[in-house]
């Protein structure tokens, strides 16, 4: 009996070989909720086929040979487990099916229907646990799962094999209930070590991804040119550790670092059919030096012979590729490859956004235009009209007009950023109101009412005045009585207050583009803050209306 354990742990030991080999090799793919995949489970099927198949081979012959101490089991076991209860069945149903017609014995029929039972036993676990893989792929569950699998397999052996039953399953009992349960665990912990290490180098990979990351943030805002090129090459190749590393656009060379810096010079052509395949087909191209090499174009004394170069991209279009390469002693790993292709999303992401922020600065800046824009031209033609009526009858006052009207114009054009603060706006609405006060001829009066801690209040250039101008153009301009307005500043539950208030009540909601001055002030506020916040408006017909701005009041001092 002891001869025969000694002899079934070393099948045992040279199946943990042949697994541990398989694991290392670029087949082992990492294990999560969703894998293997069909190509990882045929994968699976032919290694742990294999397995069972040898377990038959290894067995140790017992009882004039009617039986076969043997080690089948953890092959169909782990395949369950690993693949679910049909990878579990075609393993035991293939290593089953070998035992029965390749070798004799009574036990073999037995032995053949509980290999294949032992791996749909095992896939039943796995069904039960996959959305637990931190349960599932534990040496514990690989051992009970054997461990019932293997008297199971006693049972019918038992059952199936006639008057030798008896003297065949104590024969066959002992070694295999306790060392495939064990080697099954074993076989796990071989599985788990090499997760380990794949989610370290996963791990590592990420970290230097992104420092890369922080590290270009501020100098991919630039885009990608000669300037930024060299600068990014040099980033990734020190937080990489490769021997060099190109950046091009999707003709030149922009960029390089390290070694090849003699030859690989920027602004040359891109000679690389590696670099055009990328740029062509918008994929990543990886030559690791021993399946495939990389052979230099510029120069034939060109030390670098791996590589992976991977397209980067904005909105789907390849604008260039980042390059990592490797010299001729150093082997070009697929954690390079993984590294590569995450250093390229991550760059691509950042050009992306690089791109969004000057589009939307773009988009700032036109709106802010047109806000300038927006200034009726008949305000215009009406303040002249109204100052040379003036001049004939008051000569000062039609010069301090067109002193408020000249820095009315001022502001409105020479003002470049597109934030300010509200006491800014307020000098501007002041030259504004000074000249409708005098076209009107003392039919309007405007009250100001505005909390002092609000003067430094951060809101979009031109908020104001196109909504105490539409209080006059569709307001005050339409009614024959006295005309009243009241602007107001001030806090409400942690928020500030903007109103603009008439007498008129003779707002009608606009359709398309009419009222565009408004809806520019609601975007602008929105896209400054957030959508919580913005423009509103209350009307009642003949009797009020009341344009309310609500803003964060964070901004401005307590």
């Amino acid at each position: 009996m002891v001869k025969v354990a000694l002899q079934l742990t070393e099948a045992l030991a040279v199946f943990l070989v042949i697994f541990y080999l398989y694991c290392r090799s670029p087949a082992f793919r990492p294990l999560r909720p969703d894998w293997p995949r069909p190509r990882g489970k045929v994968r699976l099927y032919l290694v742990f086929t294999g397995i069972a198949i040898l377990g038959n081979y290894l067995g140790i012959p017992v009882v004039d040979g009617q039986a076969i101490v043997n080690a089948r089991a953890v092959g169909s076991t782990l395949a369950g487990l690993l693949g679910g209860p049909v990878l579990g069945a075609l393993v035991g149903g293939t290593a089953g099916l070998h035992r029965v017609t390749a070798m004799s014995g009574i036990a073999a029929l037995p032995g053949a229907l509980s290999t294949t039972l032992e791996g749909v036993l095992a896939g039943l676990v796995h069904l039960a646990l996959k959305h637990r893989p931190e349960r599932l792929m534990t040496p514990l569950v690989a051992l009970l799962t054997t461990f019932v699998g293997e008297v199971l397999h006693m049972a019918i052996v038992y059952a199936m094999s006639g008057p030798q039953a008896g003297e065949i399953v104590r024969a066959i009992a002992p070694p295999m209930v306790i060392a495939n349960p064990i080697g099954a665990a074993l076989f796990m912990l071989v599985v788990l070590e090499r997760q380990r290490d794949q989610d370290r180098v996963a791990a590592a990979s990420s970290e230097r991804a992104l420092k890369v990351a922080e590290r270009t943030l501020r100098l991919l805002a630039r885009g990608i040119d000669r300037g930024t090129a060299g600068e990014l090459a040099a980033v990734v190749k020190a937080e990489t550790g490769v021997a060099a590393v190109g950046v091009t656009d999707t003709e030149r060379v922009l960029g390089w670092a390290g070694l090849g810096g003699d030859h690989h010079l920027p602004g040359g052509f891109i000679a690389s059919p590696y670099t055009r395949q990328s740029i062509a087909e918008n994929t990543v191209v990886f030559a690791d030096g021993i399946r495939q090499s990389y052979d230099c174009t510029v120069s034939p004394t060109c030390q670098l012979a791996s590589m992976v170069i991977a397209p980067l991209q904005v909105d789907g279009v390849v604008v260039g590729t980042v390059q990592l390469f490797e010299q001729r002693d150093r082997r070009f790993l697929n954690m390079n490859k993984s590294l590569g292709e995450g250093l390229a999303a991550l760059l691509s992401s950042q050009l992306l956004i690089a791109r969004y922020q000057e589009q939307k600065s773009l988009l700032v800046m036109s709106e802010l235009k047109l806000a300038q824009a927006q200034v009726n031209p008949h305000f215009l033609f009406n303040a002249l009209n109204t100052i040379i009526a003036i001049l004939r009858r008051d000569g000062d006052r039609a010069r301090e007009l067109l002193i408020h009207l000249s820095n009315f114009f001022r502001k409105n054009l020479k003002r470049a950023s597109d934030v300010s603060t509200l006491e800014e706006e307020l000098e501007h609405v002041r030259a504004y109101l000074e000249i409708e006060k005098a076209r009107f001829e003392g039919r309007i009066a405007v009250e100001t009412q505005v909390d002092p801690g609000l003067l430094s209040l951060r809101l979009p250039a031109f908020t104001l005045q196109p909504l105490v101008e539409n209080a006059f153009k569709h307001g005050f301009s339409t009614t024959l009585g006295e005309g009243r307005a009241t602007i107001r500043a001030y806090r409400r539950d942690g928020v500030a207050v903007l109103e603009i208030e008439d007498n008129a009540g003779a707002w009608i909601a606009p359709r398309e583009s009419a009222g565009l001055g408004m809806q520019i002030v609601d975007k602008r506020v929105k896209n400054l803050y957030g959508e919580g916040w913005g423009v509103s408006v209350e009307c009642v017909p003949q009797e009020v209306t009341r344009v309310t701005v609500r803003l964060p009041a964070e901004g401005a001092a307590a």
